[in-house]
């Protein structure tokens, strides 16, 4: 399927590992530009070294700690320099943040968490916003979680921040879709990326297991609706969001995609 996106520039946020370099590598695919940031610039150059030569005239990397709004508005004036516009935002840049009880996690964590997850979120959109205003198109997909509707115990910090990126997503799909500024999220859940083999290692250690030992009784007793019984994989993730960057999805709008396995105990 053709998704119209040669010519696109599109700004992928995590964009060093996981979800953001499956995504930028199948939007590259698609012919599409790409800018990838995240905060370490050597894992940033490495991430684009893997996509291969032959794509390194689309691809521009500029390291940002997005927690700092000064920084997200550096990133889009590099990539408005390099590539001219900036059409699509994929914001996948997250981490687990703090975990424990909710009497264990002090105010740090919570903020650590939230700046990270959400805040970066807003900074990034309203640092690209104004150009996809005025060139009247744009395409926004922010990750989310199956956290945001169905919050665990342990990690209360990161399900709330990813409930804040729907109600965000939500907000801005009602503001600026007259102005033809589209604005979606996917929900991954339990994907094979960093952020979950960090988990499953430190899970392995707990059990005195190996890590797919800890990720099969993760499975078991943490994650039991997940039907397909596996870990997903980041470029099942990117399937869906590249297909809701493009023209393809011009009728989709205020929408939240699950790619979870069936996680999410309801419809």
């Amino acid at each position: 399927m053709d998704l119209h996106l040669d010519g696109r520039t599109a700004l992928v946020t995590g964009g060093d590992s996981g979800i953001g370099l499956a995504t930028a590598r199948l939007l590259l695919e698609e012919g599409a530009r790409v800018v990838l940031t995240d905060v370490d610039a050597g894992r940033l150059d490495a991430a684009a070294a893997s996509l291969g030569p032959a794509v390194a005239d689309r691809v521009l990397t500029v390291a940002a700690d997005l927690r700092d709004r000064a920084a997200a508005e550096r990133v889009v004036a590099a990539a408005q320099e390099r590539f001219g516009t900036v059409d699509v935002l994929v914001h996948a840049a997250g981490i687990t943040g703090a975990q424990g009880l909710f009497h264990e996690i002090d105010e740090s964590g919570w903020r650590e968490t939230v700046e990270v997850d959400l805040f970066a979120a807003v900074h990034t959109t309203r640092a690209v916003l104004d150009g996809m205003r005025r060139q009247g198109w744009g395409r926004v997909v922010m990750v989310a979680s199956e956290d945001a509707v169905q919050p665990y115990p342990d990690e209360l910090p990161y399900c709330v921040a990813k409930a804040g990126i729907l109600a965000l997503v939500k907000g801005l799909s009602k503001t600026y879709a007259s102005e033809g500024v589209l604005v979606n999220a996917v929900s991954p859940a339990f994907i094979a990326t960093p952020m979950t083999d960090a988990m499953m290692a430190k899970r392995a250690e707990e059990e005195g297991t190996d890590v797919e030992g800890a990720i099969r009784s993760f499975l078991q007793e943490e994650r039991p609706g997940m039907e397909l019984g596996r870990r997903g994989r980041p470029e099942e993730v990117a399937a869906v969001i590249a297909f809701l960057v493009s023209e393809r999805a011009s009728f989709v709008n205020g929408s939240n995609y699950r790619v979870d396995s069936g996680s999410v105990q309801t419809i």
